[in-house]
């Protein structure tokens, strides 16, 4: 478990980080880009889930989707290692599964769509479209890292699905579709 004592260390003054290996990089690091765009997926959660505490369901589901957030951070900055002495926290295919069954049960209940989209409808659509944006921005950071550094499979699966899932979600806090914001193609012509 994490304590956490002191608040400030004055080790990033000059402008690095230690991942979790302990190894110093630059704050600028690619690895330290890609969790801090999780981490700030993981804000607009919170956001959203001020606006779902009469939807008990949904906000459980929001609690998980943070807790996986700091689990997918933990998984990304911790660069991998053949043979660690102490494996570190890893994103697990179990985590995908169940944000792919989450999203089958939400769009079961869901009308077919006949445009795109626009963010927005109610509060907590609003900030779950913002959640799933900064979550494609974190995807691209991942998948970026991953072209320079190994990153695992479960970790990408899980970012590409979470965005899938906030989109649902969105859609069913915006009155099961019926107060979604469509898109009118060239309506301002």
């Amino acid at each position: 478990m994490v304590k956490l004592t002191r608040i400030y260390t004055r080790g990033g003054d000059k402008g690095q980080t230690s991942l979790g290996s302990g190894r110093r990089v630059a704050k600028h690091d690619m690895r330290v880009a890609a969790y801090g765009a999780v981490d700030e997926a993981n804000a607009a959660l919170g956001l959203a889930r001020l606006h779902t505490k009469d939807l008990p369901k949904i906000d459980a589901m929001l609690a998980r989707v943070q807790n996986d957030l700091f689990d997918l951070g933990a998984d990304l900055c911790t660069p991998h290692e053949d043979q660690p002495n102490n494996p570190p926290l890893r994103i697990v295919p179990a985590q995908v599964d169940r944000l792919e069954q989450e999203i089958d049960a939400l769009n079961a209940n869901l009308p077919a769509l006949d445009s795109f989209i626009l963010p927005g409808g109610t509060p907590a659509g609003a900030w779950l479209h913002m959640a799933r944006t900064i979550t494609r921005r974190a995807e691209r950071d991942m998948t970026l890292l991953a072209e320079h550094e190994p990153v695992a499979a479960p970790a990408l699966h899980y970012i590409n699905r979470l965005s899938d899932h906030l989109f649902v979600l969105g859609r069913a806090v915006n009155d099961q579709g019926r107060a979604d914001v469509l898109w009118i193609p060239g309506s301002n012509r």
